[in-house]
């Protein structure tokens, strides 16, 4: 029997997982790179406690529940539907499920063979590494060891950004080159660039991608934007800042496009879609949109399906 398991880093179902969230997190030594141990669960702990007033704030003004949590069910439910014969389930790498509960469950159920979707578009040790690592672990203390596949980053796959492409066309509501088009990746300390993670460059890659399909379409905006979000601390991290880029444009019009995220989630409804309107406003936007991610769209399952029957 064939299993597909979606791996994300997960997000609180509810007010009381925010904590959880936030302690796994900052104890995960891709994140917190660190080498004692120790020190990073003190890390963990000072940043968990500084931080989970203000996060629980922000999920309660999402209704309490990040949106990731529904995104990723809609996504197993249209990837139930093109393969009706396989399993289909998630880890979480923050909150629940996490691996080693999913993991009993699939080798109850007699698994032998497992296709490993990581729900990132580009390759970073922050995400695919984490989350194929704890899998792994999880794997080799629980006995389990099915045939595994592992499914690459798919930033490059025409579907995928296709399904991109129409979630710009949909915010598109006045003349295209009237407007800034910023494409917004989650940041990165540079240090952990520096020590070779291929994130940056892959971001950049897919900038430029998705820029040459928009102008294959016949699509010709003001200017076209690279800036990252989500900065945390003072350490330095991959610049430009969206806020920085945001300050810049004499346009006064911006459409935001997400490309580090598959489904959406607090940073693209809450920061992007909240935290930055209000800077916008502020700086006296006249239009200021956000895209979705692709979500559950049929072209991303498309996507999807070509990569795991591939």
């Amino acid at each position: 029997m064939r299993a597909i398991v979606l791996l994300n880093m997960g997000a609180p179902r509810d007010l009381d997982e925010v904590e959880i969230f936030l302690k796994n997190m900052f104890n995960d030594k891709n994140i917190i790179t660190v080498k004692s141990d120790l020190l990073r669960s003190l890390i963990s702990f000072a940043i968990t406690k500084s931080r989970q007033k203000e996060a629980k704030s922000n999920y309660a003004k999402l209704g309490g529940v990040s949106p990731l949590v529904e995104k990723t069910k809609l996504l197993e439910e249209a990837l139930e539907r093109e393969f009706e014969d396989d399993e289909i389930l998630s880890i979480m790498r923050y909150t629940p499920p996490f691996a080693k509960d999913v993991i009993t469950k699939l080798k109850n159920r007699g698994i032998d063979e497992l296709v490993l979707l990581p729900l990132y578009p580009h390759y970073s040790t922050t995400t695919v590494k984490s989350s194929l690592e704890d899998f792994d672990e999880w794997a080799k203390r629980l006995d389990f060891a099915p045939k595994v596949r592992i499914i690459p980053p798919y930033y490059k796959e025409s579907s995928y950004n296709e399904a991109i492409i129409k979630t710009i066309e949909e915010r598109l509501s006045i003349d295209p080159t009237e407007i800034d088009l910023i494409f917004s990746a989650h940041s990165l300390p540079q240090k952990i660039v520096d020590r070779g993670d291929s994130y940056q460059k892959e971001v950049q890659d897919h900038k430029q991608i998705l820029s040459n399909l928009l102008k294959k379409r016949g699509y010709q905006f003001r200017s076209t934007h690279l800036a990252y979000q989500s900065k945390l601390g003072p350490v330095k991290w991959l610049e430009p800042t969206l806020e920085s880029v945001l300050k810049s444009l004499d346009s006064k019009k911006a459409l935001i496009v997400p490309i580090s995220f598959t489904l959406d989630n607090s940073e693209t409804i809450f920061e992007l879609g909240m935290e930055y309107k209000e800077l916008a406003d502020e700086l006296e936007f006249d239009f200021y949109k956000v895209a979705s991610c692709p979500n559950s769209s049929p072209l991303l399952v498309e996507a999807f399906k070509g990569l795991i029957d591939g």
